[in-house]
Order: structure tokens, then sequence, then C-alpha cells
């Protein structure tokens, strides 16, 4: 809907009465004009502070609160101040919202300015707009309604600098031990191994590293080493000659020399196969390699990262992984604990996460109840700070309130009073213990994202035992 025509005659020729006071200077009234119901009295009682301006952009009126936040006397004269020297915000000559809600009709809501008042001090203020009208329902100005957030916005700050590492949060001990720890192995060229469960955040890592790193203004190159055969795979990081291969129309670089003077962040590294491993090892040792099919050598500055969800350790032990490009990896070992393991980091990942779906969505829930935040403090988690992202996105998402509550989270985060537990239908099956062994398989599909080799190290099978079962079940 449009707003009414905005009218050129000035604010002086509409009528007086319930606006009048917004005519007056800011000086005292007179004690005769003060009712229990008089405006200025129940204005002046509001924490918040209350400024009114007219079409020719001067104030018409503030509230006590509004001339204690901007710091303006009584005697300043302020009730036909230009409104931006009554601010003194730099969102004044680039965004004014009043003026912005003047011309589309549209009110901002929690709107944030850093303002500098009379006195020098810089605040910031969370505002909302909203259009003034007379009896009549013409428009003859705007209000803006606002409250002083500094000390709120100075304290996220210092929680930024101090429970997080580039997009990585966290309060936890575990984490301020890794925090200690990334900035000086930014600073190294040294190969580094990135150990943890599946969406723990070990890419995260990797980015953070890179960004804090001399190599910042090289190129940061990721590479999936799961998603990709082995012939393929091959091409992808060392690249290729023309005529190399069925399809290979054109030579083409891969991504050791897309990465040259920056970071390779190579994830999944324990799903390559043991040739696969051979060429990889040469690269870290020589830093050259040649394209498949070509002859001529390749020589590249790369820092190297890498990243697995197995333990490699366990795989080296058991012949399925090379000791020595496992030596090579783990130059310096980086292990990410599982969210279980650092519960006390949920509620800032929360609001982290909170903050960021109300921007990209255009919403502004101010947080979760009391009952949804116990359901998501007692959840186990088991896709990690990944799977508590998506939790999150989903309650924003559905959420049309100022808080998000229990039904707005995931069905399956939420125990139903009077349900069977999960054991209890187990047993009331024909055949409980296929039935288990049905739905272990088929969550922990689910959970590793259709990895057979993830699925089968957390089940504590082997790959082939895995598939066998997947095929008598027709699941695969």
């Amino acid at each position: 809907m449009k707003p009414d025509p905005v009218p050129s005659k000035p604010f002086s020729s509409h009528k007086r009465g319930t606006v009048s006071h917004f005519e007056r200077t800011l000086g005292p009234m007179p004690n005769g004009d003060l009712t229990p119901a008089d405006p200025q009295v129940i204005l002046d009682s509001l924490d918040e502070g209350v400024l009114a301006i007219g079409l020719d952009k001067r104030v018409l009126y503030m509230n006590r609160a509004a001339r204690e936040f901007l710091n303006i006397r009584d005697s300043d004269g302020g009730g036909r101040m230009e409104c931006h020297k009554a601010m003194n915000s730099s969102a004044c000559q680039t965004c004014c919202v009043l003026e912005k809600t003047l011309e589309t009709g549209e009110p901002f809501r929690n709107y944030e300015v850093t303002v500098t008042d009379a006195s020098g001090r810089k605040r910031t203020f969370r505002l909302n707009t909203a259009l003034l009208r007379d009896a009549s329902g013409t428009v003859f100005g705007g209000v803006e309604v606002f409250h002083d957030v500094t000390q709120i916005v100075a304290l996220k700050e210092e929680l930024k600098g101090r429970y997080s590492f580039g997009h990585i949060i966290g309060r936890s001990e575990r984490m301020q031990e890794l925090f200690d720890l990334l900035p000086v192995i930014a600073q190294s060229k040294s190969t580094v191994l990135i150990e943890g469960e599946s969406g723990t955040g070990k890419e995260l890592v990797a980015h953070a590293l890179h960004e804090n790193s001399p190599r910042i203004e090289g190129p940061f190159v990721s590479l999936n080493c799961a998603v990709l055969s082995e012939g393929v795979l091959e091409s992808e990081l060392f690249g290729h000659v023309r005529g190399a291969f069925t399809g290979a129309v054109q030579s083409r670089p891969g991504r050791f020399e897309l990465a040259s003077g920056g970071t390779l962040f190579l994830d999944e590294i324990g799903e390559i196969s043991p040739s696969m491993q051979v060429k990889l090892l040469r690269v870290l040792q020589e830093e050259e390699f040649e394209r498949v099919g070509g002859t001529k050598t390749v020589k590249v500055d790369v820092r190297v990262i890498a990243a697995t969800n197995r333990n490699l350790k366990q795989a080296m032990e058991s012949g399925e992984f090379r000791k020595d490009l496992y030596y090579r990896l783990r130059v310096i070992p980086i292990t990410l604990p599982p969210l279980r393991e650092r519960s006390e980091d949920i509620p800032l990942l929360i609001q982290s996460f909170l903050d960021r779906y109300n921007a990209e969505l255009g919403k502004d829930i101010q947080g979760f109840t009391s009952e949804a935040m116990q359901v998501l403090l007692n959840y186990h988690y088991p896709g990690n700070v990944r799977e508590l992202q998506n939790v999150v996105e989903h309650a924003v998402l559905l959420s049309n309130e100022s808080r998000i509550d229990v039904r707005h989270l995931p069905g399956d985060l939420v125990p139903v009073p009077g349900k069977a537990t999960f054991l209890e239908k187990v047993l009331s099956e024909k055949e409980p213990l296929k039935y288990l062994e049905r739905e272990l398989i088929r969550k922990t599909m689910e959970i590793s994202g259709g990895n057979v080799s993830e699925a089968a190290r957390k089940l504590a099978i082997g790959r082939s035992t895995l598939w066998r079962r997947l095929k008598e079940m027709k699941m695969a």
C-alpha cells in the first residue's frame, strides 16, 4: 500500500489540538498546563527517546530521554533544531531513516545507528520509525523512537573478540585453548591435519588459518576428496594436458596450481586410494608434480591443510593409510571436539546463528523461550555444529513471533509425553533385532551424509560388510 501523499504546506498550517505539544520548545511547561493525561507527561516518563520531525526536517518535539541521550539542553532550542544536527550521525548523510519513512511510508524496525552527542561521546542507538498523521489522516512528519544499546554492542564485540577466531565461536576450555593456538599456527607454512567428526567446523578452521596467515592475499582453494573417483581426483589435484584422456579437449590446471601462493584445503583426506597417497606424498615433499598425461614438471608454493573425520592413526596401523603420508600431513595436528563435549558453547552458537538468519530472512526474533532453549541444551547433536545451525535456521524460518517456542523446533528434537520410547518401539516389532539393525544403519547413513566409509567407521564394521547389509536391506 502506498503512503498518503506528503502535503507541501508547512506543519504550522495544521490545526492545533492533540499535536500541539510537538510545536512547543523544549523548555519546561507551566505547571498549570500539566495534567496526569498530558501527552508530554506520558512521553517524558518513557526510558526510550522520542523524536518527532516535520516535513522541513526540523525537530518538532523531543522527550526527556531523547534530550538526555543526545545531550541536548533545554536552552539549546531543540524544538526547531535541524534533525541532522540533533542526531549528529553519519547515517543522517547516507541513509536518513526518517526521510526514507516519509518518502516510502515504510517504517524501520530495530535499525542501529552510531551517534556522536554534543559532548563528543559516541553512542549506538536501536530505533524504530513511523509516520505522524493529524486527525484527518494527513501526514505532517515522522517520529523516531530509540533506545541506547551502546553497552550491549560493546559487550557483543568483547565477547566476539574473546570467544571467537575467524568465524569459529566457543567459550569452552577446549575452544579457548584452540583460539590461543590458531594465531601461532596461522603464521607457519607447515602442513596441518584437522581431525574431528562431521559438522564440527573443520573447513572454518582452515579458512581462519588462511585468513590470518601471511598468505591471505593468495587464493584459498578447497577440494572434497571423498566425492571423486581416483581418476577424476588426480586430474582435479594436478590438472591434465590436452588429449590425456577421452574428453580432455584442452589443457587444464589442477587445484595445486590454482592454490599456488595460497592455501589448499583437502577435505576427507582419509578417503584417497593408496596410489593417490603416493602421488600426494611426492607433492608434499618435493613441491612439484606433472599434470596428468604431461611430462613437464610444475613447481608450486602451496600450504596444505588436510581434514578427516576418520581416525587416521588407526587407519595407518591397519595398513589402510600410508605411515609416511600420515606423518607428513600431521606436522601440526588439530583435533576439534564434538558439540556434545562443549555444551557450554551452545548458547553462544545459537545467538550467532539467530543473528545471521534474522538478517538473511528479514526477521527480528529476540531469542528463544526457556522451554525451547532447554530442549536445545538437552539435545545430543549427532551432526554437531552443522546440525545446530540447521535447527536454528528451521526455527527462524517457521517463527513469526518475537521468541522461538518449542513448536517451531524440528519434531525429532522434542520428546512427546506418553509416546513410546525407541526401545519400547523396537521390542514391539516382530523381529526386534533386525528392526534395530536396520534403523541403526539407516540413521548412521543419514548422519554420515550417505558416505559408506564414514558410516562403517561409526558402526565399527568393515566397509564391505556394511555394503552387504545395505544390499540385503535394499537400502543401496
